[in-house]
């Protein structure tokens, strides 16, 4: 089969897996009191099926960086949101709102034209020590600016997860590609340092979303869920040599789409965060909305794939964005 079908069909059951236990997540929240501990959950089998639902999600993100380039995979993440609305309407017994139903279409239009100008090449290159070190360096320096204290610490902090999710999900796919093309060994030095940035960059996206949605759901969303995939697709488009269809000509379509897949996510992330004042109105009209975790859709995490109104501790790999990732 080709390997950019491949790749396409693995995104849209990761994003299927993710929406899912988002909703799992949701739906178990309100259920549970809020001075439960997080302990609480492990004797719960809901908690279980969304840690299950989400693990499965990680490794088809995975899979599908191996037969797809970033370029391709990473914006497929915000189908997580698109596959969260049905799932979450039809959990809260409710009809799907209008601004749902146009964040819908014009995100499932942005995604059609970037997989229109997306490479559909699998991936060969890797990133060398050098370059995975220098990513690292250069995140972390991206990083350290966003967190400086200063106003709108939410957005600049979902800035910052969204970035470290998307990293964590390029150096997952070197990972991927050079364990399984037998061009070296498995417990080299370069792939020993990728992955231990790996899991650094999974967990700072995932504590870096959780401080950004404190002050509100919407804004922070949508910034996590973008910022994912922009710095995933540099990495590919700078490092990694994959390239638009169409060369100059293909930034047309992919603009195009990009601009109509922002418009999308925003109007879903605002969507999402209404419900979340529905669900939680004192504490949000206290301004102080309920903690919640990354998930690749907020109905993150990395994962990343965001996280979902209400959302449960339960953490998800992130191998990243979002979606808030990798994810």
């Amino acid at each position: 089969m080709n390997a950019t079908l491949v790749a396409v069909a693995l995104s849209l059951v990761s994003a299927g897996a993710y929406a899912a236990a988002a909703v799992a997540q949701a739906r178990l929240a309100g259920r549970t009191e809020p001075s439960a501990g997080a302990l609480s959950l492990l004797g719960r089998g809901a908690w279980w099926s969304a840690v299950g639902l989400n693990a499965g999600g990680a490794l088809l993100h995975v899979a599908a960086l191996k037969y797809g380039p970033l370029t391709l995979v990473q914006p497929l993440g915000a189908l997580t949101l698109v596959a969260a609305v049905p799932l979450g309407a039809r959990s809260s017994g409710r009809r799907v709102s209008r601004t749902e139903w146009r964040g819908t279409l014009l995100t499932l239009i942005g995604l059609a034209a970037l997989l229109l100008a997306a490479g559909g090449a699998a991936p060969h290159d890797t990133l060398s020590l050098p370059e995975a070190l220098g990513v690292g360096a250069v995140t972390m320096a991206l990083v350290a600016a966003l967190g400086r204290p200063g106003a709108r610490p939410g957005l600049r902090h979902a800035a910052a997860s969204g970035i470290t999710s998307g990293v964590a999900s390029a150096l997952t796919q070197t990972l991927t590609v050079a364990a399984t093309d037998h061009s070296g060994p498995l417990l080299s030095w370069r792939l020993v340092v990728v992955a231990v940035l790996v899991s650094f960059f999974a967990l700072g996206g995932l504590m870096l979303s959780q401080t950004a949605y404190r002050g509100g759901l919407g804004a922070p969303l949508a910034v996590v869920t973008l910022a994912n995939p922009v710095a995933a697709a540099a990495i590919g488009l700078v490092l990694l040599g994959e390239r638009l269809q169409g060369g100059v000509l293909g930034l047309i379509p992919a603009l195009i789409g990009a601009a109509a897949a922002v418009r999308g996510v925003i109007l879903l992330s605002r969507a999402q965060a209404r419900g979340t004042d529905e669900a939680f109105p004192a504490t949000a009209e206290a301004g102080n909305a309920p903690a919640v975790t990354r998930s690749r859709v907020v109905i993150a995490g990395p994962s990343l794939t965001a996280p979902r109104a209400g959302e449960t501790p339960a953490k998800r790999p992130e191998p990243v964005g979002t979606a808030s990732g990798p994810g």
